[in-house]
């Protein structure tokens, strides 16, 4: 109930939400789970329950008990350190409640699948526990405990509820398909094949998954992860077939008095060196797939300079969008070894000239960089799209080096950022500029569909709860050009919101995609700290605010370079009502952008929104989509359109060549027309609504007769560059 109330105050919510967290996961799965396995350990090795047992468990309940109050505690007073002392405390309940399942095991070892999928659950929950501890003591504040809450989700569900949901399944299905003990005996054989292999593999699996790898090879272990605990229901499958067999045969021996001819079958099994080098192969083929992450496939820094033996290790910071040192100076000859951490809020990494990379780093992630020998300067830079242009750059001087003759000092290689060397528009992607297969008189294929202009009405809802899931994907944004967009909701711009003063927005921003993101919505007013900071990969945040002003609100990406998010798609309008307004035979919504092409496929080109030349103007992410898919109205009707200038740079001049407006509502104002005329004069009429980016409005107007109007910004440089449609006007 306290979590579902609103508040405007971030700290009092994270404190909630780590007190709801630690009382679901520490208590009541914590405490059924464990309780559980105070039973079915023994008889999953089938054996007796040690004398001390229960005497354990009741000893252990009051430490777990008193664990999750004490971690409640911290959360409702505010005194994060105390959240470790409670974890403390848990622990030492898990401790002693595990003390008698060890006791059990070494006088019977766990050998079947069941039994060792428990063990290594109770083991990752252990880890869960401590973790909490740790990210709640260390955070530098409650909503930075709540973010670092991501890392949890991994061990916790995969490490500790998958592994013992399978454990405990695969002892029971046996038990409950039954038959008697020639038929379980078989079922069993089947739920437990491979059972070490699969163990090793699954954990080990996850272990490499949580550390700061490689992207590619976290992507290819978690994919075995997966596929071992898939193997469950193939197996589950195999033992029902199974225990049919062993039906039949039991069936058969009591028929022949229990004869058997033959040997008896070979057991085969698989050890824990398959399950090692099942994950070792998914690293050789994650690192196979992305070398320069792994520091593998990188041109020489040495220049051929004499090696020195000795070795240059420096620390390496990322504060805001810099790299602190900017400046590292090497001895020539020396080895390099950079230590990054990764301090600053959004998602960074280091690629150096030769191609070694540090690999992406999610905030508070370390990783170590071997350059190697270094006998020439070298350059790095962030390679997310527009860090570098905002001077995430990285300078490595060779004290002592000589210039080589006619050399710039990079060793032959083109230097970073200039045509074909390292770090070229669009963030150092090889391939045709996008620019150059341009032709706007192109026409779209037949599949091609324009985005829907038409604003539907707003709901009588008066909370209006809205999920926006970021993505990174690679669209059409010309015939035959596409460009990697960051869109909200599978779409650029976003999905138009529409309400009415009054209402409640609760706003979830859900990131999945490879960097971080934010949402900044203009139509709230609040203070922007919490609801409007960048989350990482795979985070999520939720706050609501109130609708006070009417008006055509922006919304956009705020994650710095805010206009690199802009031009890659990232924004969308908000419309709240103004009052009584009134109702129109046709609404629609008309949100214009700029678009810096780089690469083709590639993300928006950094040095073109720097220098404000825009390769596109589009009304609603696409070049000219209006004159394939025109807008319909009628003779007479009253047709509203409502228009956002999402920018990032460059203003708009709305016409319709041949209307005219009757009425002209822009920034939370009437100018013309309006409810009883409160923009002046009934006889005037406007041709243009005038806007900067970041604005928003609308215009009404009526056709007098039947044909296709244009749609244009009249800054005409823009409608030839896509910022251009048509209404289709019939009798």
């Amino acid at each position: 109930m306290l979590l579902a109330r609103a508040t405007t105050d971030a700290d009092v919510q994270a404190q909630l939400y780590v007190a709801h967290v630690s009382t679901m996961l520490l208590g009541f799965v914590g405490l059924t789970v464990l309780g559980t396995l105070v039973v079915l350990w023994p008889t999953m090795l089938r054996t007796k329950m040690v004398p001390g047992a229960p005497l354990a468990a009741g000893r252990a309940l009051w430490a777990l008990v008193a664990g999750v109050l004490v971690v409640d505690a911290a959360a409702l007073t505010g005194l994060r350190p105390l959240a470790a002392a409670g974890a403390a405390i848990y622990l030492t309940g898990v401790v002693v409640l595990a003390r008698p399942m060890v006791t059990i095991a070494r006088t019977k070892a766990p050998t079947s699948f069941a039994a060792l999928s428990a063990a290594g659950a109770v083991a990752w929950f252990a880890f869960s526990v401590a973790a909490l501890g740790v990210v709640v003591a260390t955070a530098p504040s409650w909503p930075a405990a709540v973010d670092r809450f991501a890392f949890l989700i991994a061990p916790f569900a995969a490490g500790f509820a998958g592994q013992v949901l399978l454990g405990a399944l695969s002892y029971l299905a046996p038990v409950m398909l039954g038959g008697g003990p020639s038929v379980v005996r078989a079922v069993n054989e089947e739920m437990d094949r491979a059972a070490v292999a699969r163990v090793v593999a699954l954990n080990l699996s996850l272990a490499l998954f949580i550390l700061p790898l490689p992207s590619l090879v976290r992507v290819t272990t978690s994919m075995l992860g997966l596929a071992v605990m898939v193997t469950f229901l193939v197996l589950l499958a195999r033992a029902g077939l199974a225990r049919r067999r062993a039906v039949r045969r039991r069936d058969e021996d009591l028929v022949t008095g229990g004869l058997r001819v033959g040997p008896p079958p070979v057991r085969r099994r698989l050890g824990g060196a398959w399950g090692v080098g099942a994950v070792a192969l998914a690293v050789v083929l994650g690192v196979a797939g992305d070398p320069a992450a792994a520091g593998l496939g990188a041109s020489s820094a040495s220049a051929d300079v004499a090696a020195t033996g000795e070795t240059t290790t420096v620390q390496l910071g990322i504060e805001g969008m810099r790299f602190t040192p900017a400046v590292i100076e090497v001895p020539a000859g020396n080895e390099l070894v950079i230590e990054l951490t990764n301090g600053g809020d959004d998602v960074h990494d280091l690629v150096l000239e030769t191609g070694a990379s540090s690999g992406r780093l999610s905030v508070d992630g370390t990783a170590t960089l071997e350059v190697g020998v270094v006998g020439r300067d070298l350059e790095g830079w962030c390679s997310v799209a527009g860090h570098r242009q905002l001077g995430m750059v990285l300078d490595v001087v060779a004290v002592g080096a000589a210039p080589a003759s006619g050399d710039d000092g990079t060793g032959g290689a083109g230097a970073a950022g200039e045509p074909g060397g390292p770090g070229a528009a669009g963030g150092g992607q090889a391939g045709t500029p996008a620019a150059d297969l341009l032709d706007l008189q192109a026409v779209p294929g037949e599949d091609f569909e324009a985005l829907d202009a038409v604003l539907p009405p707003a709901s009588d809802a008066t909370v209006r709860k809205v999920t926006m899931t970021v993505t990174e994907e690679r669209i059409e944004v010309a015939p035959g050009v596409t460009q990697e967009r960051w869109m909200f909701n599978g779409s650029a711009p976003g999905p138009t919101l529409r309400g009415k003063v009054g209402d409640v927005f609760e706003i979830t921003l859900v990131n999945d995609g490879t960097i971080g993101h934010s949402i900044d919505l203009h139509a709230g007013a609040l203070a922007p700290e919490r609801p409007f900071r960048t989350i990482g990969p795979g985070e999520s945040l939720t706050y609501r605010f109130t609708a006070t002003r009417s008006g055509v609100w922006m919304y956009h990406c705020g994650s710095v370079p805010t206009s690199m998010h802009i031009a890659n798609g990232m924004f969308g309008a908000v419309i709240i009502d103004p009052p009584n307004l009134p109702e129109v035979d046709r609404e629609y919504v008309l949100v214009q952008s700029e678009v810096y092409l780089g690469e083709q496929g590639g993300p928006a080109d950094a040095a073109k929104i720097a220098a404000e030349t825009p390769d596109l103007v589009v009304f609603n992410g696409y070049a000219n989509q209006y004159d394939v898919d025109r807008l319909p109205a009628r003779v007479g009707e009253t047709v509203r359109v409502w228009v956002l200038d999402a920018g990032p740079s460059r203003g708009s001049a709305f016409h319709v060549i041949g209307g005219q407006f009757d009425t002209v509502y822009t920034e939370g104002a009437y100018t013309l027309g309006g409810p009883e005329n409160t923009g002046g004069d009934p006889a005037g009429g406007a041709q243009v609504l005038p806007l900067v980016a970041a604005q928003g409005g609308f215009v009404e107007l009526t056709f007098p007769e039947a044909g296709s109007y244009p749609i244009v910004s009249h800054m005409m440089v823009d409608a030839e560059r896509g910022a251009r449609g048509f209404f289709e006007v019939t009798e």
